[in-house]
């Protein structure tokens, strides 16, 4: 019994050192195949349908006038600030801010004293234009609205 033993020892080695060798030959003509393929032959090309390909594409040479060239970002026009109509929803006169409901939506903004009349109060209707501040749009060139009933 103890022969059989080593004999299969010997086959599970040959059989191991021949899938070693194998896998060497197979090696070494990957390396042989790879060697011999150029930068080119790997580079993919997309043409102007999204197809990629192989070859180049035709390059399509394109008057371009310097004067249609825009270096920066467009100048905004200025357009004016609609006047928007309010509610003054809260008013601190000791700290001097106080936010106003737009009546058109449920948007609320800022103000400061310095941008409204001296004679405001919470629940007036007013009427307003909006400026970027620091954290956000703030109302400016506060105006009271006559209340008639």
């Amino acid at each position: 019994m103890a022969k059989s033993n080593s004999f299969n020892k010997r086959e599970v080695e040959k059989k191991k050192q021949e899938k070693r060798l194998e896998k060497q030959k197979r090696k070494e003509e990957r390396k042989a195949n790879t060697g011999s393929a150029s930068f080119e032959d790997m580079i993919a090309y997309v043409d102007e349908n999204g197809v990629i390909t192989d070859t180049p594409p035709e390059m399509k040479a394109e008057k371009i006038d310097l004067e249609d060239i825009i270096i920066s970002t467009p100048k905004k026009e200025d357009v004016e600030d609609p006047i928007l109509n309010g509610r003054v929803e809260f008013f601190n006169s000791e700290k001097g801010y106080g936010f106003i409901k737009n009546i058109g939506s449920t948007d609320k903004y800022f103000f400061h004293v310095s941008n409204a009349p001296a004679a405001i109060t919470e629940g007036n209707m007013v009427t307003f234009e909006l400026e970027r501040g620091q954290k956000g749009l703030n109302a400016v060139k506060i105006v009271l609205v006559n209340k008639k009933d």
